[in-house]
């Protein structure tokens, strides 16, 4: 039996999460292993490398499991596409570690906000972007991204996932780029509080439409003081890629 790691994307508007909850709610987890299980899985969970929130999406989430499987990753690839929903796909599947832990080997995560200012609604890009009432100050959103790669202790910006936990992270790197009539906020990070990103994302965007003062986000890193209530939706972030040392990177 071979431990099997997989890049996992979906598109997280029809889902409860990617963590398995009740029955009656669906899950990228929960369809996953549906999947596997048609295919005569009979593992009792599979692992993932984090959770990601109802209306979240991903293109480099990462799963794995142990599996009796006589074929190759090519056919193992196509047999699970076979079997999930039209809204997930399986990228690439390689042979892991026999202790191999998708979340907890884990050394970096990136993610990607997308945003547009727009005054009218416009149905086909809302789905994937937050659509924005109010110009941007681009200036300031590069000014206010500088300030973040570092070690911090993030509590103005999300919660710990266990009740006591530590709120500090190791940002490797953030920046905003425009493409177009969008802002695209990409952050990496050893790893995120619940809603961090999404709160950066309000945080910053707030800063940059002259809402808030500048110096409340400085604050916020330094003094864990809440630069505004609420969060950013969650249809503009995606889970980009997840980053492994070199002695765990699977066999392909």
């Amino acid at each position: 039996m071979e431990h099997y790691q997989i890049i996992l994307a979906y598109d997280g508007a029809d889902f409860f999460g990617s963590q398995r909850q009740a029955k009656s709610r669906r899950t990228v987890q929960g369809e996953l292993e549906n999947a596997l299980r048609k295919m005569g899985w009979a593992g009792n969970s599979v692992l993932m490398a984090g959770r990601t929130d109802a209306g979240v999406h991903a293109s480099g989430q990462v799963a794995s499991f142990k599996f009796d499987w006589k074929h190759s990753l090519e056919d193992l690839t196509n047999a699970l596409n076979a079997n999930l929903p039209a809204d997930m796909a399986v990228s690439r599947t390689n042979i892991a570690p026999a202790d191999f832990h998708p979340r907890f080997d884990a050394i970096a995560r990136l993610y990607r906000y997308r945003l547009f200012y727009q005054r009218q609604r416009d149905p086909l890009r809302e789905r994937y972007a937050w659509r924005v009432h109010s110009a941007l100050d681009g200036e300031m959103l590069h000014s206010l991204a500088a300030l973040l790669p570092g070690k911090f202790n993030f509590a103005a910006f999300g919660s710990p996932p266990r009740p006591g936990g530590s709120t500090e992270r190791h940002l490797m790197r953030a920046s905003w780029r425009e493409q177009e009539d969008e802002w695209i906020f990409e952050v990496q990070a050893n790893a995120f509080l619940y809603h961090m990103v999404r709160r950066l994302v309000l945080a910053q965007v707030v800063i940059a439409q002259k809402k808030v003062h500048a110096e409340k986000f400085a604050r916020a890193l330094a003094e864990q003081v809440q630069v505004t209530s609420g969060i950013a939706p969650s249809n503009g972030l995606t889970l980009i890629a997840v980053s492994y040392p070199d002695n765990l990177k699977p066999k392909v």
